[in-house]
């Protein structure tokens, strides 16, 4: 849960911040700060992937994301997540432009932005199986950012975002600390592993800008690396 209190608190200072001085920030070095995070998600992603034991290992984790991506596609993950996201903000800005209507978009534009993406889901998983908060740690100095330029035009409803924050990320760790005893290190190792190559691809994508990724697409394959251990630990290998 500590990486949900990191993201909670940078997302309100970010907030703070852009009401306050949001408009002084040129989108330059907003755009910069970004790309250098984006170096540095991808260094990390690469990093875990490349903490795996052997080439079996890695095979595992390649099996995971094909398999990943055939179920991702049939679900249509992604594209199912930005069409709720679209019938929200149809369902929520059909006001008359005035102040309630803001402090609703800044609510949910800024929620389904936290929420949504692998970052979040990735992030609380590690965070509830190892403690290990790094991903979460990383992702709210990029919600801190979005937070400033969000809350700079869109107001205080960007601060209350932190509440479905803390009911999503937050019960998916707590989900997570209940899997954990079912889970080997080996399981958690490759899932870890499968994670660190959704951020190199959540960084090529949508913080470096360099090729369109449907990362969300992949999010299966961070159950099917321990099922694919489970299956193999059963027949000894």
């Amino acid at each position: 849960m500590m990486g949900t209190v990191i993201n909670v608190i940078a997302i309100l200072l970010g907030g703070g911040i852009g009401m306050l001085f949001g408009s002084r920030l040129s989108d330059q070095l907003k755009s910069t700060v970004i790309s250098g995070m984006g170096l540095f998600v991808m260094a990390i992603g690469l990093q875990m992937f490349l903490e795996i034991q052997s080439a079996g290992d890695a095979l595992i984790v390649l099996g995971a994301l094909l398999a990943g991506a055939l179920v991702g596609e049939w679900w249509r993950i992604e594209e199912r997540i930005e069409a709720f996201g679209g019938w929200l903000e149809r369902k929520f800005t059909r006001g008359n432009g005035g102040a309630s209507s803001r402090f609703v978009r800044g609510f949910l534009g800024a929620s389904l932005i936290f929420c949504s993406g692998p970052m979040a889901i990735l992030g609380s998983i590690n965070d509830g199986l190892r403690g290990d908060y790094l991903t979460l740690s990383i992702k709210s100095v990029l919600d801190g950012f979005i937070a400033i330029a969000f809350s700079s035009t869109l107001g205080v409803g960007v601060m209350f975002s932190v509440i479905p924050i803390i009911l999503y990320q937050g019960g998916i760790s707590l989900l997570a600390q209940q899997f954990s005893a079912l889970m080997s290190d080996k399981m958690i190792d490759l899932m870890t592993a499968t994670g660190g190559l959704l951020l190199v691809g959540l960084s090529i994508s949508s913080l470096l800008e360099l090729k369109k990724i449907r990362v969300g697409n992949f999010l299966p394959g961070l159950a099917i690396a321990p099922l694919i251990v489970y299956v193999l630990s059963l027949f000894g290998t």
